[in-house]
């Protein structure tokens, strides 16, 4: 399947569409729908389109169908909130028997985040899982990990959403964890014979050249230190501006001096945090985003939980080799995790800069990952949360970052998944009163929004407790799965 389906057979009314801004959001003919097969509508458009009084966004309503959601879902009287979110699985709940226009297809019945975001999305589903457990909806928690895998059989990898245009990249590899947590709520450990295949076919993807890679070089999603440690890096396969930010990434590639400042921009999609300072060389503006040189905690820390699982399912398999081998890796990882991510001097995790050799500036919550994981000794522990304690944790929640840029994965704001892992990691090491106090302050945020406004958001403000939370290309979206799905898991932990 090509990469873009027919985005590439109709790439002239495309590129007219997003370039005369017809939708405010771009993302809206990335996901349209056409009406007639693509060559007709191709010849209409060079037939008409020079003629006396031809109308663009009249030719492209006759033409294409939008299957666009709700931009926010509305009750005739606010329930309690975790009667609300149980309504929000049914209404978030989509099928894909079969292709339209740039959606996947899909086998079975998923969940969707919300809002502008009307797709299968990859490390989203983790945490809608985490509140799936909670509503007992296991067979919807098994769907995910079957459209997982069917993702995987098919592509080799779990795009970022399920959309042709998403299949340069994917997302944070949590297909491992997954599988953790479906064995957990079915108590059944056959799950990591059932979804082998699928979960080293993931791995290969991710490790594609790392056998062949030199010292201090990098490919796709490897890359090798000058001492010959292998880590990895978010990537993505093509340089081009992203279909759903057609105009936005033009604008700003056109005052960039780095020639593959698309891919960047894509690179940091595939990590999820789209956009932040974490990625910019000046800490400030996106035009200087570098994430192609950086190898990141998070993904490195998920990457070794995947060798970790594939070592585990081998030897319940009594695969002894492939056992030896992936406790091999993931030993070698543990012990680059520690030494390429671990700041001695910040007391923190920092990314990776493979081309000077040195720890990014940035302070971020991803610091938060081997610790979530039980990679981190006690000490690194303890100094991490009481970073997290003093620079972090606000009234509102955990902040992304330490750094106000106005991209929306910076601070103020604070996004549901690093609730739970900063929830989580806290406990892991016995800091109680810094778990529930995380725990205590973005549930209560998450809370008072839902009371005034009767929604839950895409991610929330953690300083000004008032304000729906901004920054990024696009609104604050209301729905909204992993929000669901941490706040329900949150409220259940004692």
């Amino acid at each position: 399947m090509k990469p873009n389906l027919y985005l590439q057979d109709i790439f002239d009314l495309f590129d007219a569409v997003q370039k005369c801004k017809i939708f405010e959001d771009q993302k809206v003919m990335a996901d349209a729908i056409p009406l007639s097969p693509i060559s007709e509508i191709n010849q209409y458009f060079n037939t008409e389109k020079d003629q006396s009084g031809f109308d663009l966004k009249d030719f492209i309503l006759r033409h294409f169908d939008f299957d666009q959601p709700a931009q926010a879902i509305s009750r005739s009287q606010t329930l309690p909130i975790d009667e609300h979110i149980e309504k929000l699985w049914d209404e978030l709940t989509r099928t894909a028997d079969v292709e339209k226009g740039t959606l996947l297809k899909l086998p079975k019945p998923y969940l969707v985040p919300g809002g502008r975001f009307n797709e299968f999305f990859y490390w989203d589903s983790y945490f809608v899982m985490l509140g799936l457990q909670v509503s007992g909806r296991i067979e919807m928690m098994e769907n995910i990990v079957e459209n997982c895998a069917s993702l995987i059989n098919e592509f080799g990898f779990v795009p970022n959403a399920s959309r042709t245009y998403f299949l340069s990249r994917s997302q944070p590899p949590y297909f491992s964890l997954m599988l953790d947590l479906l064995a957990e709520s079915t108590n059944d450990k056959t799950v990591y014979a059932r979804y082998f295949d699928s979960l080293e076919k993931e791995y290969e993807f991710w490790m594609d050249g790392a056998a062949e890679l030199e010292n201090g070089n990098q490919y796709r999603h490897v890359l090798k230190t000058k001492a010959g440690a292998v880590l990895n890096r978010y990537f993505d396969d093509e340089n081009k501006p992203r279909p759903e930010s057609y105009m936005i990434d033009m604008e700003d590639a056109e005052m960039s001096q780095n020639p593959e400042f698309y891919r960047n921009i894509r690179a940091a999609c595939e990590s999820g945090w789209d956009f932040s300072s974490r990625w910019f060389a000046d800490g400030n503006s996106i035009r200087t985003i570098e994430i192609l040189n950086l190898a990141q905690v998070d993904l490195n820390c998920l990457l070794w939980h995947s060798e970790n699982t594939l070592a585990k399912a081998s030897e319940l398999q009594n695969f002894e080799e492939k056992k030896n081998n992936y406790r091999k890796k993931a030993e070698a990882r543990k012990m680059a995790i520690d030494q390429y991510f671990w700041s001695e001097g910040d007391k923190i995790y920092k990314d990776y800069n493979i081309k000077s050799e040195s720890q990014t500036s940035s302070e971020h919550i991803a610091t938060l990952y081997p610790l979530f994981l039980k990679l981190a000794n006690q000490e690194q522990a303890k100094a991490v949360s009481e970073t997290i304690k003093d620079k972090f944790l606000k009234v509102g929640g955990l902040m992304t970052t330490t750094q106000d840029s106005g991209q929306q994965w910076d601070a103020p704001n604070a996004w549901a998944p690093y609730q739970w892992l900063g929830y989580l990691a806290m406990k892991n090491y016995g800091f109680e009163a810094l778990a529930e106090d995380i725990k205590n302050n973005w549930c209560t945020n998450v809370e008072r929004i839902y009371r005034n406004t009767g929604k839950l958001m895409e991610k929330y403000n953690a300083i000004d407790i008032q304000s729906i939370a901004g920054g990024g290309e696009y609104p604050n979206q209301d729905g909204f799965g992993w929000t669901n799905g941490v706040y329900i898991q949150l409220k259940k932990n004692k």
